[in-house]
């Protein structure tokens, strides 16, 4: 059992990475890779080239550490290297950021020849991945209820309280978030954030905004958490 988490380069008297322990290490990285990014897929909303990029993140990171072999300046410039790449690449979600670093981690550990750590590592969290997404950590007890809501109105109705009472009455919280005009100036629109008292009077809660302008164009949405906006 010992054997299994020590590490393949351990021995001293190896000056040169034989092409058996490359491939062994390059395979591992690769299921490694192929686990997280699974692990990542599910019940989250990705894109097709995120996924394979952190299918290969690994062996990159893998390879290039059994390179570097000790030698410090190529350790820094390899490290200068990779900070370069937030600046060609569009930034994600924390998620995403986090799954990079886990993946960044296997793959460093599977370059220094840990290779049973490493899968030990991944698999610890992918598991812990799973759970707090199943287990909704972190969401407040509001998010169900939170929505964007979009109200156009006349170009002559005041907009600054004429819906303050309507939302006091069905909503718990909301901020007026964006004004801006349409029609040619004729009509204005407006956003709100707001988190609703009850979900069952949605319907209600729309009426009565429709009474006040003028029954115009109402929108509702929920809250798009793949952007994770801030709650209120």
């Amino acid at each position: 059992m010992l054997n299994i988490f020590s590490g393949i380069f351990d021995n001293s008297t190896m000056t040169v990475i034989s092409t058996g322990a490359f491939l062994l290490c390059i395979c591992v990285s690769l299921i490694i890779g192929l686990i997280l990014s699974l692990s990542f897929g599910y019940k989250n909303r990705y894109s097709r080239s995120f996924l394979v990029t952190l299918a290969m993140l690994p062996a990159v990171v893998c390879v290039v550490i059994m390179m570097v072999n000790g030698n410090v300046g190529a350790g820094v410039a390899v490290a200068g290297a990779f900070s370069l790449i937030r600046f060609r690449s569009a930034p994600g979600t924390a998620k995403e950021i986090g799954a990079v670093f886990i993946a960044m981690g296997a793959g460093l550990m599977s370059g220094m020849g840990y290779l049973g750590y490493a899968v030990l590592f991944t698999l610890i969290m992918c598991v812990v991945m799973i759970v707090l997404d199943q287990t909704g950590f972190g969401a407040g007890k509001s998010i169900e209820k939170e929505r964007v809501l979009q109200i156009t109105i006349p170009e002559d109705l005041n907009y600054n309280d004429v819906f303050d009472e309507i939302l006091d009455e069905y909503a718990d919280k909301w901020e007026l978030t964006n004004v801006k005009t349409t029609n040619m100036g004729s009509l204005f629109k407006l956003t709100y954030k707001i988190v609703e008292k009850e979900i069952s009077k949605e319907k209600q809660f729309m009426d009565a905004l429709r009474t006040r302008n003028g029954n115009l164009e109402i929108s509702m949405a929920k809250i798009d958490l793949s952007k994770e906006s801030p709650s209120l």
